[in-house]
């Protein structure tokens, strides 16, 4: 099967929601969408102002093990998944609290394959500054994700237990959380992240250094980058922000007027494909 269907292949499918596949556009291009209901693949962008409706069948399937459950957890899994697996820990919510090093990790062979990679500390701007981590692989992606315009690598640290202890100081003085309503509104003003990158370095340098000497001198280590700026394939941002949920009404429908985040922005609401991974959907564009 193609992974990618052109607009003539595809006008209905049915299958289980994954989040959007997202790529950054060439220079000032938007990013590229690409809808994933099972195997199926379909390219967003060219539907742009097009009808399209989303029926939850009732059926919601766990993305990792297949099995049928009557709730999804943590975007996607059943609950002995939930339970199981290492990528639902609370660890990967808050990677300061790895606990690898104690021997309890659910997956440990998981967390060596993950966790035990470069990770970037990042500045960003979706709703405002905000600071993050990720997986130094996942990059432009996790920003694309998150609906951000601008973002900016600020340090590079060995692991994820790191990124997480040099997080932690940041978010004493900058927060890490998006107002997604103010996100998929657009208004959002541009900030100079080199200058935001060079005044948090400078406040929070004992603060680092101290960590440094914890975790090793050359364990945290700055970046030297330009920002990069960020676009999406947005016709029309939506003035008052409401909410589609298949879970208090199966059918979505409505004139495609953008994507951003992990959002599809019609003209009757928005809504949020990640938080229903799992949830099995009938497609229908005209």
């Amino acid at each position: 099967m193609s992974d990618l269907f052109s607009v003539a292949d595809v006008t209905a499918a049915r299958g289980t929601l994954r989040k959007m596949g997202i790529a950054p556009g060439e220079g000032e291009a938007p990013a590229h969408y690409t809808l994933r209901t099972g195997e199926q693949r379909l390219a967003l962008n060219a539907h742009l102002g097009a009808a399209l409706r989303l029926t939850h069948t009732g059926n919601i399937h766990c993305l990792h093990c297949g099995r049928r459950t009557r709730k999804s957890f943590a975007q996607g899994y059943c609950y002995p998944c939930f339970k199981s697996l290492a990528q639902c820990d609370t660890c990967i919510v808050k990677p300061e609290t790895c606990h690898y090093h104690l021997g309890t990790c659910r997956e440990p062979r998981w967390g060596e394959q993950h966790c035990f990679q470069p990770h970037v500390v990042y500045l960003a701007n979706s709703s405002g500054l905000k600071v993050g981590i990720t997986r130094k692989t996942q990059l432009p992606t996790r920003w694309l994700d998150q609906g951000a315009i601008q973002a900016l690598p600020i340090l590079e640290v060995d692991d994820r237990l790191q990124s997480g202890l040099v997080e932690t100081l940041f978010k004493q003085v900058v927060g890490d959380r998006t107002n997604w309503r103010a996100m998929l509104k657009g208004d959002v003003a541009p900030l100079d992240l080199v200058a935001e990158r060079d005044r948090l370095l400078a406040s929070l340098a004992p603060e680092l250094a101290a960590l440094r000497q914890r975790v090793g001198e050359t364990a945290i280590r700055e970046v030297s980058l330009d920002p990069l700026s960020l676009s999406y394939p947005v016709w029309e941002a939506p003035r008052k922000v409401v909410s589609h949920n298949f879970d208090k009404d199966p059918d979505v429908s409505g004139r495609l007027m953008g994507l951003k985040g992990q959002y599809l922005i019609l003209d009757t609401g928005v809504i949020n494909l990640r938080k229903f991974g799992g949830y099995e959907v009938d497609v229908a564009i005209e």
